[in-house]
């Protein structure tokens, strides 16, 4: 049974089911994962499940019956998609028309009864409670478990099935729609894209992925198909399917061979349908090392020894998407040690790290980035990771903690390291704070790598060298490469993605002069005379190194200084 333990035990208490003692006796029992103190008393004979369903259906109104599998009729069961049913347990046993009888094994569950009436496209529903085993014999008959959604697909056409089961939506239910969306969220990791975004336009619904940062266009599900698409995404991220009108945020789990995937969902109503973005969160990523992040072996020495500092504070800067979050979780992969405590405070907690304690933001109940930090300082972590410094109090209680002997590692959005001292003091924080605490700022931008399999040499073209400005003399005597473009790349050019940095590290000088408010401008002069690399400069020389391409430098550096 799945029903509100609280409020069935009251219930059989006051009908004289159970005692108290007998109800104090299950709550204190150990249960096992996922069982409720009802289903102990069930399963040490305290109870009944006939006797506990028929007295709760009777406090909501509903009808308790035996139900005989051999007299459901088979059609109606297309009325419920198989995913519907199994999930919340429901079967449809009658329909005249106007309205349909379902079978539910747990009367108290409302949120199950607004999804079916949701599913049965206007028709009302009356529903009869029937045992957990009658529920299980008419689902295996009605709904056979012929497909697994979270399955990898061997075959090479995904398209071909896509476009078959599209032409098969119209004529057999729901089925073909479930597989499609998977076939989707399969096809995305096979190309190992970051995001898929489903977009409802006028005449059309779009689908696109983001590969290597750069979305790209799919083929197109009809946009008859639109509706059943997004309510089957919905679902899987347990979603209000009926509620179309204000944003949504939800969350989808799936293995897809041997990998696990989390995907965050997210929906917006527009002006032709709810716009769904799912983020694909590969925790495959959380194997990354400092080297596959595409450090050079200078700046990751030197980063290295910063994220080995006993206490201050480390910020990752850049715009959304710039890798921040990602290079994070790889500083705490590398220092996580059974000698440490590390703990988090993140919106959302993106990926569930071994060893480390996680605290995920949740402000309808006051828990924002600054009551989180006070409360984990009380817990006396080693080590201390923010999401994102966004205000005043987050910042300063940072600042603080770094005095204090821990080491706290967090994100900024500023364009480069060195106006991170600019953005803290603009946020209200004092500059001898600021000096004191602050040990380094990085920022970074995600370029595309260059594609191993059909990389050749490239000559720069005018408009290149015309961008470079003063650096283009630089480039006269250096091998360039490019991707031609290939299957493994799917004609690209470019196969995963590699960071630029630009490490701003604190010394004495820096200190005083952090301490003397001077402009940013001065700042940037001097960590370049103590030999910071600017993100430009650190892209030229991946640049030559075959790892990237200069039109790709240019793009993600368009606001750098020559």
């Amino acid at each position: 049974m799945t029903t509100n333990d609280e409020y069935a035990l009251q219930v059989l208490q006051e009908t004289g089911h159970v005692t108290m003692a007998q109800v104090s006796e299950a709550l204190a029992a150990k249960r096992k994962d996922g069982q409720t103190a009802l289903d102990w008393m069930v399963e040490q004979g305290l109870l009944n499940e006939e006797d506990v369903l028929a007295t709760l259906a009777e406090q909501f109104g509903m009808p308790f019956a035996s139900v005989d599998g051999d007299e459901v009729d088979l059609e109606l069961a297309k009325l419920l998609d198989p995913e519907t049913a199994r999930k919340y347990k429901a079967v449809p046993l009658q329909d005249d028309g106007d309205s349909v009888m379902v079978a539910i094994c747990d009367p108290a569950n409302y949120d199950a009864q607004d999804a079916i009436r949701y599913r049965l496209n206007g028709k009302n529903a009356d529903f009869v409670v029937i045992t957990t085993g009658d529920i299980k014999r008419l689902l295996d008959k009605l709904y056979p478990l012929t497909f697994d959604p979270n399955a990898t697909d061997t075959g090479e056409n995904l398209v071909a099935q896509r476009k078959e089961m599209e032409v098969d939506g119209s004529e057999e239910g729901d089925a073909p729609v479930i597989r499609l969306v998977s076939l989707i969220l399969m096809d995305a990791c096979k190309m190992k894209a970051s995001d898929i975004h489903l977009e409802p336009m006028e005449k059309h619904f779009r689908v696109r992925y983001r590969i290597d940062g750069a979305l790209r266009e799919m083929d197109e599900p009809p946009k008859r198909l639109q509706s059943a698409i997004l309510s089957r995404v919905k679902l899987m991220a347990n979603m209000d399917l009926s509620e179309r009108r204000i944003p949504q945020d939800g969350r989808i789990q799936i293995k897809v061979g041997e990998r696990e995937l989390d995907l965050r969902v997210s929906t917006v109503p527009t002006n032709f349908g709810e716009s769904i973005v799912m983020r694909i969160l590969d925790k495959q990523n959380l194997s990354l090392g400092l080297p596959q992040l595409g450090f050079l072996s200078d700046d990751q020495a030197k980063f290295e020894r910063l994220i080995g500092l006993p206490d201050g504070v480390i910020l990752v800067t850049g715009p959304t998407g710039s890798g921040k979050t990602t290079t994070l979780y790889a500083c705490l992969g590398q220092i996580n040690r059974p000698d440490k405590k590390l703990i988090t405070v993140e919106d959302p907690v993106e990926y569930q790290m071994s060893g480390i304690n996680q605290v995920q933001v949740n402000r309808a109940v006051g828990l924002d980035f600054s009551a989180a930090l006070r409360s984990i300082l009380r817990q006396a972590p080693n080590i201390v990771m923010i999401g994102e410094i966004r205000d005043h109090e987050t910042a300063e209680i940072a600042m603080e903690a770094a005095l204090t002997g821990h080491l706290v590692f967090s994100t900024l959005h500023t364009n480069d390291a060195p106006s991170a001292v600019t953005r803290l003091t603009d946020i209200g924080i004092k500059p001898f704070l600021v000096a004191s605490a602050l040990r380094a700022a990085m920022a970074q931008r995600l370029v595309r790598a260059i594609c191993e399999k059909c990389r050749e040499e490239h000559i720069p073209t005018d408009r290149e060298r015309k961008m470079l400005g003063n650096m283009a003399r630089n480039i006269d005597n250096m091998k360039m490469f490019k991707g031609a473009g290939c299957p493994v790349c799917n004609k690209t050019g470019y196969k995963g993605r590699k960071g630029l940095f630009e490490i701003f590290t604190v010394d004495e000088t820096v200190q005083r002069m952090i301490f003397d408010k001077v402009p940013t401008t001065q700042l940037r002069a001097r960590v370049r005379e103590m030999g910071m690399r600017t993100l430009r400069e650190d892209g030229m020389l991946k640049v030559a190194s075959g790892m990237t391409t200069l039109e790709e430098v240019l793009r993600a550096t368009m606001g750098d200084e020559d």
